[in-house]
């Protein structure tokens, strides 16, 4: 077969073989296999691939020490990655053309670049000229940002190795190539080996690592899904292109919590942080309307009060619809079966649809009992206080449970105006030094009764 030989790459876990299979025999997935051309030999062995040397020791006797952490904006950026960015650690933002990932990481480049050393920031899509415009545009021009046009892994690694920088940027994994591999950049082969010669570079040397990845059309990172194993922090930036502001979410993170999120205001001179994002979901509510009401959701340990919209309708056909926007639809479907069953409100002969203003989504149980009070309430047809906040979990039985940190989300909606909020009665003793009115509910039925009346 000489030095080159045709593989079969999965580009959902990696797998390769020298047959081609509808199923991939390493994850099942269908139709992922793609054929690549590949060497023999690989870019480094298996003992340089993580960069470690020495004899095996008891781990009592490794010295434990504290990661000295970059803070790049002392606030939404930091509180996603944990506290800040970690020296050595290598981190992949992924996100849809045009959302703003360049932009958000050439403002982390100037940040670091001026607080803490030089920074090199790789443009593999982009031209010299065109990173300097929007670097003009930001405000983000420095003599510590330094600026390479490159796509030769070889070439960026000797760079980097040369001027030590404190954080180096990869625009993005895609682009880049090893020389040695015949497959093209992009293919699995190239994506999940030039990491992998990232991950070494950045442990060895002590150097952050920041790459930006592509996603395909269902949402998910381009590339092989060993990808995300490789890398320590998976940041996905979603956003509404109808709407300004931007979500940044750790979805993977070994130095942090994984629940955080960064909400931003993409404005002409970059991202601009949001500290009170409660206020971005609450500002366009209408008042004196059915099916509206507001919830308590925590994202990570930050509150967020959201509006929960519900529509219910006569169905015209045999089978009503059920749709849900930002909201988990078998968790709708749940509650909507236990006001059919436990409360007696006859929706089955309803179209049904659930929508979280402002595009964001969520996954908080918490905001089970304000979907349950939104449905109601547009089936009745009757408005709910809006001056009123819902927090509760809601059982199959229809009772309503307790939830976590009832005290951050009480606070929040005092903050913001809020007069009174329905709780499980399981947390009362946990409301009493929030100064809002606490109404503590046991059950569906008994929490509806005071919202919208029998």
């Amino acid at each position: 077969m000489g030095k080159n030989k045709f593989v079969y790459v999965c580009r959902e876990c990696g797998y390769d073989t020298v047959k081609w299979f509808g199923q991939c025999p390493g994850c099942g997935a269908w139709n992922s296999l793609e054929e690549e051309l590949i060497t023999k030999k690989t870019s480094f062995s298996g003992s340089e691939r993580v960069g470690l040397s020495g004899k095996p020791q008891p781990i009592t006797l490794i010295q434990g020490k504290e990661n000295d952490r970059f803070s790049l904006d002392g606030g939404e950026l930091d509180g996603v990655l944990g506290g800040g960015i970690v020296p050595g650690s290598l981190v992949l933002v992924g996100g849809e053309p045009g959302i703003g990932k360049s932009t958000l990481l050439m403002q982390v480049a100037f940040n670091v670049g001026t607080n803490y050393g030089k920074t090199l920031y790789v443009s593999g899509e982009e031209s010299a000229h065109q990173v300097r415009l929007r670097a003009e545009r930001l405000n983000a021009l420095s003599q510590e940002v330094l600026l390479l046009t490159e796509t030769n892994l070889h070439q960026i690694i000797g760079y980097a190795e040369a001027i030590k920088p404190a954080l180096l940027v990869i625009d993005s994994i895609q682009t880049v190539f090893l020389p040695e591999m015949s497959s093209a950049p992009g293919s699995v082969s190239q994506v999940r080996q030039c990491t992998a010669e990232l991950m070494r570079f950045a442990k060895q040397n002590n150097i952050a690592v920041v790459l930006v990845g592509h996603v395909t059309k269902e949402g998910t990172l381009a590339g092989p899904r060993v990808l995300e194993h490789i890398v320590d922090t998976v940041l996905y930036f979603e956003g509404e292109r109808h709407h300004s502001f931007r979500i940044l979410r750790a979805v993977k993170n070994r130095f942090g919590s994984t629940n955080e999120i960064a909400v931003f205001d993409m404005q002409n001179r970059g991202l601009v942080p949001f500290t009170n994002p409660s206020q971005l979901f609450l500002g366009q509510r209408p008042q004196g309307v059915s099916g509206s009401v507001v919830a308590s959701a925590m994202q990570g340990t930050r509150p967020i009060l959201l509006e929960v919209q519900a529509l219910a309708s006569t169905t015209p056909y045999g089978n009503p619809r059920r749709l849900a926007s930002g909201v988990d639809f078998n968790r709708v479907l749940i509650i909507i079966a236990v006001l059919e069953k436990v409360v007696g409100m006859h929706v089955s002969g309803q179209d049904i649809y659930i929508n979280i203003a402002g595009g964001i989504k969520v996954d908080d149980p918490g905001t089970d009992l304000a979907v349950a009070a939104a449905v109601a309430s547009s089936f009745r047809n009757i408005e709910v206080d809006g001056k009123t906040v819902i927090i509760g979990e809601v059982g199959l039985g229809g009772e309503v449970r307790a939830v976590a940190n009832l005290e951050r989300r009480l606070k929040e909606a005092k903050k913001l105006g809020f007069t009174r909020a329905i709780v499980p009665k399981t947390n009362v003793q946990s409301s009493i030094s929030a100064n809002i009115s606490a109404i503590p509910v046991e059950n569906l039925a008994e929490a509806l009764d005071i919202l919208i009346g029998r």
